[in-house]
């Protein structure tokens, strides 16, 4: 007897056994692949995390990454310290890199969760660098990066990055003219918190003035550049009270 392959149950019966199949191939690779992107997930942090302290392989105008082979041994070289901070308490964890931002953020809704803060100390050529990862809302979703302070609070180098900012406007937050403008603006005004804006009426587009808590916006991109600074002033001063004691 020919099966009716047209009748409702046969149609449903298929989509179920595909749904079935699909699924579990899809488990399947998932776990078969958990180490490797875990993997992927470590090499692009260090990355970035160096990136950020001046460590990179950049030529004048692009952006280059440590490779990929040696990035664990120089992340083990400059990198001196991780730490997370919670509350009043600091410790040392060699695993800090691993804490993820957005379900820190997540679970800090409940009043009762206390915040687990990472923060990576370097160190080059007898400089320390603080690098404090951030994490914010850009016009179409998540962006990102790392901050690196000196002990006066200055910045040293950034990195940023996006999950789907608009090509050659918002995106252009991770490339070279937008980033290596941060470097040198302070943060602080005396005691008092100030973080650094992204301007269109910036009246400095070549940005020699750094006590100015301010860089050049990129040209039709305001909403992304807006969140970028609301990012860095609400991330930044999560990191205040530690970062005040460095020089006590």
């Amino acid at each position: 007897m020919a099966k009716n392959t047209e009748s409702n149950v046969y149609t449903i019966l298929f989509a179920t056994g595909m749904v079935l199949v699909v699924g579990t191939l899809l488990a399947f690779l998932a776990s078969s692949l958990k180490e490797k992107i875990a993997e992927n997930k470590r090499i692009e942090k260090q990355q970035n995390i160096l990136y950020a302290m001046g460590i990179n392989e950049n030529d004048e105008n692009s952006v280059e990454f440590v490779s990929k082979d040696i990035v664990g041994e120089e992340f083990n070289k400059y990198i001196t310290k991780q730490l997370v901070i919670t509350g009043t308490d600091v410790v040392e964890n060699d695993k800090a890199y691993l804490i993820d931002l957005k379900k820190e953020s997540a679970l800090a809704k409940d009043p009762n969760y206390q915040r687990r803060l990472p923060l990576f100390v370097g160190n080059k050529d007898g400089k320390e660098f603080y690098i404090v990862p951030v994490r914010g809302k850009g016009l179409w979703d998540a962006i990102w990066g790392y901050v690196a302070v000196d002990n006066q609070l200055i910045i040293q180098g950034v990195y940023f990055d996006h999950a789907g900012e608009t090509p050659g406007l918002g995106s252009n937050i991770k490339e070279r003219f937008f980033m290596d403008d941060f470097k040198g603006e302070h943060i602080l005004d005396g005691d008092v918190f100030k973080g650094v804006s992204v301007s269109k009426g910036n009246s400095d587009p070549k940005n020699l003035d750094k006590t100015d808590y301010e860089v050049d916006a990129i040209a039709g991109s305001t909403i992304t550049g807006d969140g970028l600074a609301a990012m860095l002033k609400k991330d930044l001063k999560m990191y205040l009270p530690y970062l005040k004691t460095l020089n006590q």
